[in-house]
């Protein structure tokens, strides 16, 4: 069975050794987020959340366009999916403990965009555009996503795209920082594999820790105690002992995360 074979609906979760992927599957409706997609990103956030034994995350898409935003039809602050939903989703993804790669094989628009934004890297193909419509719709965008997009791309960019609400071509993207790289379709899935064995190269709690860190440190929230902390936890681990063993024996090594 293809991707293309399995029936639409809400997004999908495989996970298996470490390895985790989220599949937003409305494809002809180019993967507009209704109130029970959002839900079930939710909970599956929750499960990879409570996996001690996860490296990575995978958010992808199937379809020409990568997602159309969240359904329009739903856009009522008295809904059961209305923003706050969305704005919490979209959190959620940004929280979980572990690096996450967003495959980019098409356009990006709305609330989609900082779906996007939430993941530590982000992988697309030229020829994608995106476009963040909310200034052309009346639309004042949810506190967290402005933050996330004024923590990662800069007010400017920012700007560029709430106010002007711009559509950017992918070569833009990856010059304001909101495509990490950009590369040929065909090359797509062999680009988003590098940057996961790159992670799971990694030691987990060195790598849990840090993308804690860093993000805190983004939106302004630095912990020197907690940073300490984190860093105390990597000094005394196996992992660490683990890696000098293999630097010292010129072998790759065997992290455990502990």
């Amino acid at each position: 069975m293809t991707m293309s074979d399995i029936p639409a609906g809400p997004p999908r979760l495989e996970h298996a050794d470490g390895r985790a992927t989220i599949t937003l599957n409305r494809p002809v409706h180019h993967n507009r987020l209704h109130g029970e997609d959002l839900l079930a990103l939710q909970a599956h956030c929750r499960t990879l959340a409570a996996d001690a034994s996860l490296r990575v995350v995978v958010l992808q898409a199937t379809g020409p366009s990568f997602c159309a935003g969240f359904h329009l039809g739903e856009l009522d602050a008295d809904a059961a999916a209305g923003p706050q939903l969305f704005e919490q989703t979209v959190d959620a993804v940004e929280a979980l403990p572990v690096p996450t790669v967003c495959r980019l094989q098409g356009g990006v628009f709305g609330g989609a965009t900082d779906l996007a934004l939430a993941c530590d890297f982000r992988i697309g193909v030229h020829g994608m555009v995106l476009r963040m419509p909310a200034a052309r719709i009346g639309l004042h965008y949810y506190p967290s996503g402005l933050r996330r997009y004024v923590s990662r791309l800069g007010v400017s960019a920012a700007k560029r795209l709430f106010l002007l609400a711009e559509t950017l071509p992918a070569d833009e993207l990856q010059r304001i920082g909101y495509l990490d790289r950009c590369v040929a379709a065909e090359h797509l899935d062999d680009e988003v594999r590098q940057i996961v064995d790159a992670l799971l190269a990694g030691a987990p709690l060195a790598l849990r820790g840090m993308k804690s860190s860093l993000d805190e440190i983004a939106r302004g929230e630095y912990d020197l105690q907690r940073l300490r902390a984190r860093e105390a936890a990597c000094a005394a681990s196996e992992d660490l002992r683990e890696g000098q063993a293999a630097l010292a024996q010129k072998r790759s090594p065997e992290f455990k995360g502990r």
